[in-house]
């Protein structure tokens, strides 16, 4: 009985070091498929930035345009507003505090 004892605990020593070194392996290999996975995704389209931009440019009105009527330009653009509501404010957000777009009234976006 005392032969069998130290044997699985001769076993577990060396099976507990081989256990962290696949461990770290693994964890460095999601980091370069995420940022693989970013740079195959930054083409794709201009910016809502630039959209919104181009939008307030192209309107006529002397005030500027309201959220709503934004959200209807970039709609009728082409670009799907229900899915992307939060990177339009964010934004209308940044382009404001960059001084690109001014706020004429209220505060928010």
């Amino acid at each position: 009985m005392s032969e069998t004892a130290p044997a699985p605990a001769a076993e577990a020593a060396p099976a507990a070091p081989a256990a962290p070194a696949p461990a770290k392996a693994a964890a460095k290999k999601p980091k370069k498929a995420a940022a693989g996975g970013a740079k195959a995704r930054k083409a794709s389209g201009p910016s809502v930035t630039e959209l919104i931009t181009k939008a307030v440019s192209a309107s006529k009105e002397r005030k500027g345009l309201s959220l709503a009527a934004l959200k209807k330009a970039l709609a009728a653009g082409g670009y799907d507003v229900e899915k992307n509501n939060s990177r339009i404010k964010l934004g209308l957000k940044s382009l404001v505090n960059k001084g690109t777009l001014v706020q004429t009234k209220g505060i928010g976006a």
